[in-house]
């Protein structure tokens, strides 16, 4: 697993952030102070504060480079 910090701070940047990672097979897990969803819920992701950076875990084995090529454009 790896986890980065990412910054979700708009309506239009967390539409584009779901169909991004819905492309890959593996989980995405948003953690949010105590609150952790699921990263591919839209409705989940709406339910955190998206003000502050919010934690991603990316539960995948093996090499993560492409995912984090689309993630550059959302990491802090």
């Amino acid at each position: 697993m790896k986890t980065i910090q990412i910054s979700l701070n708009s309506i239009d940047r967390v539409k584009s952030f779901v169909n991004d990672i819905t492309k890959f097979d593996y989980d995405f897990d948003l953690a949010s102070g105590r609150y952790v969803i699921d990263a591919k819920s839209i409705m989940g992701i709406f339910s955190l504060d998206l003000s502050k950076p919010i934690d991603l875990n990316i539960h995948a084995e093996g090499d993560i480079t492409e995912v984090l090529e689309v993630l550059k454009p959302y990491m802090l």
